[in-house]
């Protein structure tokens, strides 16, 4: 019994110390990773990022610039083929 205490105790410590030897080699890995890539961001030259240019829907456009009545809507609705 005291054997198989013992074993499990022994067991236990490996696998700790096996977890913590991965958990640095992956901080070690991660601090060599980011070295790297600021270092290649410092070389290339700065560029402003270029905006896409937004597609507006025309309803968007539409609603934007008007403010149309209730009745106004529910006819452009209809017209528009849908159905209440």
């Amino acid at each position: 019994m005291q054997l198989k205490i013992a074993q499990r105790v022994q067991d236990g410590k490996k696998a700790m110390a096996d977890y913590e030897a991965e958990a640095a080699a992956v901080r070690a890995k991660t601090e060599r990773l980011k070295a790297l890539r600021l270092a290649k961001e410092a070389a290339e030259p700065t560029a402003a990022p270029q905006r896409a240019a937004s597609v507006k829907t025309k309803s968007a456009r539409k609603a934007k610039g008007t403010s149309a009545s209730l009745s106004q809507w529910l006819q452009d609705q209809q017209n528009g083929g849908r159905r209440t």
